[in-house]
Formats: structure tokens, C-alpha cells, sequence
């Protein structure tokens, strides 16, 4: 429309239930006068520039790192057992990377019911990787991996060993 702004949003965290949990990034000539809007909300509306686009381009590098670590976490977790080593894993992760492996069950609890969207995020990332003229290879195995996770949709927080042996079935 003649005369119409775009101004581009990305949240990041959780559902707005409660203030200071959850972001709107906004981009835009007119981001400023957007983020007002939200002033007496839960929703933290931070303008982050006039540039179109630039408000999705921070979500997508928050989720490339956040969806995409806990799944190549995952499929580390499904990798040892599969070569017979998950205990010695979990051993040396204790020793060497404390509370890496209480992450990966965080992992599994947190991200397996929501894997049916995320698969085509991962897909999205990995798009804009390539588009940035990077590789999105690793972006498009996470995808494949939250495919393979598609059926534990709206479940209560299924365990890392439910979900290795899923990986691997």
C-alpha cells in the first residue's frame, strides 16, 4: 500500500506470560514507534535498527544456535551409544565439561515435543546460511534429526535414553 512502513519482528523466549522472559526484536524506519506499543506488556520490544529484515536475521542466528546445538547434541548422545561408548561419554563430560550432560537430557525433555517445528526452521536456517554464502549442511542434519523426533509432538518431556533409542530405531 502507498505510504504503508514494514517493520520486521523476531521474538526470542518463551510465551509472554510474565515480564523480562521474552524479547520482540524489531527493525524498520519506524521499529521505535512499534516498540512503544508493547511498553505496558510482558513483551520486551527492542528496536534494533532501520534496516528491513535485520530483526528476523538475529532470530534466525539465535535459533541456528540454540535449536541447532541441542540437536547436534542429541545426535552426539545417539552416536556413543550406538558405538557402545555413552558411559564413558557421560564420564568425561563430567570431568571435562560439567553440566554438559545434564544439558542433553534438557535437550531431549525440551526440544523432542516441539521437533515437528523445528524441522522446518532447521530448514530455514540452513537457507540462510547458504544465502550468507555459508554452509548450511550442518543446519539441514538438524532438520533431518528433529524429523526423525516428529513423533514425540506434544509429549511430556520424553527422556534423553527415549530419545537415542528413537535416533536410532
Amino acid at each position: 500500500a502507498a505510504g504503508a512502513s514494514f517493520v520486521d519482528g523476531g521474538i526470542i523466549g518463551p510465551p509472554a506470560h510474565q515480564v523480562g522472559t521474552t524479547r520482540l526484536y524489531l527493525s524498520g524506519e519506524r521499529a521505535d514507534q512499534i516498540a512503544q506499543c508493547f511498553d505496558r506488556s510482558p513483551l520486551h520490544a527492542i528496536a534494533i535498527g532501520e534496516q528491513p529484515g535485520a530483526a528476523s536475521a538475529l532470530k534466525m542466528c539465535y535459533a541456528a544456535y540454540t535449536k541447532g546445538s541441542s540437536a547436534l547434541l542429541l545426535a552426539i548422545c545417539a552416536l556413543a551409544k550406538a558405538q557402545g561408548v555413552d558411559e564413558a561419554l557421560r564420564e568425561e563430560w563430567e570431568i571435562s565439561q560439567p553440566g554438559l550432560a545434564d544439558r542433553a537430557k534438557g535437550a531431549a525433555r525440551g526440544s523432542a515435543p516441539k521437533a515437528w517445528r523445528f524441522e522446518g526452521e532447521m530448514r530455514e536456517i540452513a537457507a540462510t546460511f547458504q544465502a550468507a554464502g555459508l554452509p548450511g549442511g550442518f543446519h539441514e542434519g538438524a532438520a533431518e534429526l528433529y524429523h526423525m523426533l516428529a513423533g514425540f509432538k506434544d509429549s511430556e518431556g520424553p527422556t534423553l535414553e527415549e530419545v537415542v533409542a528413537t535416533l536410532l530405531a
